[in-house]
C-alpha cells in the first residue's frame, strides 16, 4: 500500500510503499477512499506539536471500507472515529487518549489500521470526500456545542473563525439546533459563506470595533483562537453565558478579567475532540439534519504537500481533502 510519510520537522512527506496491514485482535484494516486535513497536521509537520514521533504518517480524518477484521464489518464502507482511547468517562478523556495521526499512523495513505470501536457507518448521504471532512472537525464542534456548552434552541450563539473547519460545521450544527447564530471570519467570500451557511450576521475579525458590528451578547460562543480576542468574548457574553473553546492558534489570552467573568456567571468550557457516545450522537445528526460539510478542494493523497501548504496559508473555506485513487 501507499503512504505519505514525514520523516522530520520541517521535511516534506513523502510517498512510500509498504507492505499491507494486518487486523489483530480487536482491530480493523479500512481501505481508505478520502482523507481530509486538519491543521493538526501542519502544526505536527512544524514541529509545534506535543509527543512528536517519526516517520509517522499523518491524517486522522478517513472513510473507506472494511477490508480486514470481524467478519461482520468486512465489506462495509465506514467513517472511522479519530478519538482513540477515549476511556469509559463521559466527562473528559482517559490518561491513554490520543489522537489518529501521531502517534498511530493515520489517514494520509492507501490503508489505516483501527480499533473496532472506533467504525460508524458511512452515512449514505454523505459522498467520500464528504465524509472525510466530518469526523475530527465534527466531533470537536458538536462536543463543544452540545455535550460541554448545552446549545438549546433559540439561543444567540457567535461562531468565531467561520471558515474554519471545525467552526464552520459548528455553524450548520447551531443553526440545524434551531439557534440563531452569528458569525466572525475574513474576507467578504466568507462573510457572504456564513450568511448562506445561515448566520444572522458574519464581521471581519481583523477590522478594529468587529465585536461591536455584531450588536449581541451571546448565550454560546465557540471559539479556537484564544489570544487578544478572548478578552472580546468576555464582554460579547451574555450573563450566564458559556464561552467553549478547543484551541489557542493566536497564543493564551492576556490578564483574564476575573470580575467580569464572575459577575456575569460565565462558564469557560474547555473540551477537546469527544467521547464515542459524542461521535455516534454526531452522525446520528448530521444522518438527521441532512447535513452536508463544506470541502474545499481535493488533491489526491501524491500530492499532499501542496494540500498541507493551502491550509498553512488560511486560505481555504471549509475542508481540504486526499482522494486515493
Amino acid at each position: 500500500m501507499r503512504a505519505m510519510v514525514l520523516h522530520g520537522v520541517g521535511q516534506p512527506l513523502v510517498l512510500e510503499n509498504r507492505p499491507p496491514l494486518q487486523a489483530g485482535p480487536g482491530q480493523a484494516v479500512v481501505r481508505l477512499r478520502a482523507a481530509a486535513l486538519n491543521h493538526r497536521d501542519v502544526w505536527i509537520r512544524k514541529g509545534q506539536y506535543a509527543g512528536l514521533r517519526f516517520p509517522i504518517v499523518l491524517g486522522a480524518d478517513g472513510v473507506g471500507t472494511v477490508t480486514g477484521g470481524p467478519d461482520e464489518w468486512v465489506g462495509k464502507d465506514v467513517i472511522v472515529n479519530p478519538s482513540l482511547g477515549w476511556g469509559a468517562s463521559e466527562t473528559a478523556k482517559d490518561d491513554a487518549f490520543r489522537i489518529l495521526g501521531l502517534p498511530d499512523d493515520g489517514t494520509f495513505a492507501d490503508e489505516v489500521l483501527v480499533p473496532v470501536e472506533n467504525l460508524v457507518a458511512k452515512p449514505a448521504l454523505l459522498t467520500d470526500e464528504q465524509a472525510a471532512a466530518l469526523p475530527l472537525a465534527g466531533l470537536t464542534a458538536y462536543r463543544a456545542l452540545f455535550s460541554r456548552a448545552g446549545l438549546k434552541p433559540g439561543e444567540r450563539v457567535l461562531i468565531t473563525g467561520a471558515g474554519g473547519g471545525a467552526a464552520s460545521l459548528g455553524l450548520r450544527f447551531a443553526v440545524a439546533a434551531g439557534a440563531k447564530v452569528w458569525a466572525t471570519t475574513s474576507g467578504r467570500a466568507k462573510i457572504a459563506r456564513a450568511v448562506q451557511m445561515g448566520a444572522e450576521k458574519a464581521v471581519d475579525y481583523r477590522h478594529d470595533g468587529w465585536e461591536k458590528e455584531l450588536g449581541e451578547e451571546f448565550d454560546v460562543i465557540l471559539d479556537s483562537a484564544g489570544g487578544e480576542g478572548f478578552l472580546k468574548l468576555v464582554d460579547l457574553a451574555a450573563s450566564g453565558g458559556r464561552i467553549a473553546f478547543f484551541g489557542a492558534t493566536a497564543g493564551d489570552p492576556p490578564l483574564l478579567p476575573m470580575r467580569k467573568v464572575f459577575w456575569k456567571q460565565l462558564s469557560l468550557l474547555g473540551t477537546t475532540m469527544g467521547s464515542p457516545k459524542d461521535f455516534a450522537d454526531l452522525v446520528a445528526f448530521v444522518e438527521a439534519h441532512r447535513l452536508v460539510p463544506d470541502v474545499d478542494e481535493t488533491f489526491p493523497v501524491e500530492r499532499a504537500n501542496e494540500a498541507l501548504d493551502r491550509m498553512a496559508s488560511g486560505a481555504q473555506s471549509g475542508k481540504i481533502v486526499l482522494t486515493m485513487g
